[in-house]
């Protein structure tokens, strides 16, 4: 009893009333919106949480990386920086460093050394971007599910209306507020879903673009540790 009096004084007792006079079917409508609208806020607060993190340590990384003169300086610290989508790129380049080097003993296709980072690359956005698409689905389906009871619930008004045989608009209002609650519970689930979808989309594409960046840096210093041919050092 408690607690449905703070709700009711947290929510408001008129929309509280409408929600617990609602019918069956309207009831199952609210439920299957609030499952939805559980589940996309679980996966914007994880992958906020997430992004947030790799963007941090990703700024950190690439300060070290910038510092170091060789690839074993940063390899041996580069676990500090996890979970920086850098580091999975950064650790695929170098475990294609050491296989041509322990081989050959030098570089000899550097391409694989960028694809091996390509790859990498892909593999990390891919993982920030799982369950993301929950929130296109929450965004795009719940205003429809909301409508749906909404329908249902002002075809089951005017129903009791004609059986009833009143047609005032004192005898429509209470049915069509309640079916209407649906069609607001649906949007309350939708735009915060399509909002946190389209932020955390562009700090992916953000953190895609820097590993874009990165793959060319890395290139670079990787060309620097190729040892050069004695021809070239007696010259």
């Amino acid at each position: 009893m408690h607690l449905y009096s703070v709700l009711l004084s947290f929510v408001g007792g008129e929309i509280v009333d409408l929600v617990l006079q609602t019918g069956t079917v309207a009831k199952a409508v609210l439920l299957f919106l609030l499952a939805f609208s559980v589940l996309s806020w679980a996966v914007i607060l994880a992958k906020w949480r997430l992004i947030k993190s790799a963007q941090r340590q990703s700024s950190r990384f690439l300060r070290a990386f910038r510092k170091a003169q060789r690839i074993q300086d940063i390899a041996s610290v580069a676990d500090q920086f996890r979970p920086s989508p850098l580091v999975g790129v950064f650790d695929r380049a170098v475990t294609e460093f050491k296989r041509q080097m322990g081989t050959t003993g030098g570089i000899h296709n550097p391409t694989a050394v960028q694809r091996a980072m390509q790859i990498a690359s892909s593999e990390e956005i891919t993982h920030l971007e799982r369950n993301v698409p929950w929130l296109a689905i929450t965004g795009a389906v719940t205003p429809f599910i909301g409508l749906f009871g909404t329908v249902w619930g002002i075809i089951d008004a005017f129903h009791g209306l004609g059986a009833a045989g009143a047609a005032t608009l004192r005898a429509v209002a209470p049915g069509i507020s309640e079916a209407l609650i649906t069609t607001a519970a649906g949007l309350a689930a939708a735009i915060p879903a399509v909002i946190a979808y389209n932020l955390i989309i562009g700090s992916i594409r953000e953190l895609a673009s820097r590993n874009d960046d990165f793959t060319l840096e890395m290139l670079n210093l990787v060309e620097r540790q190729q040892p050069q041919p004695m021809s070239e050092v007696q010259r």
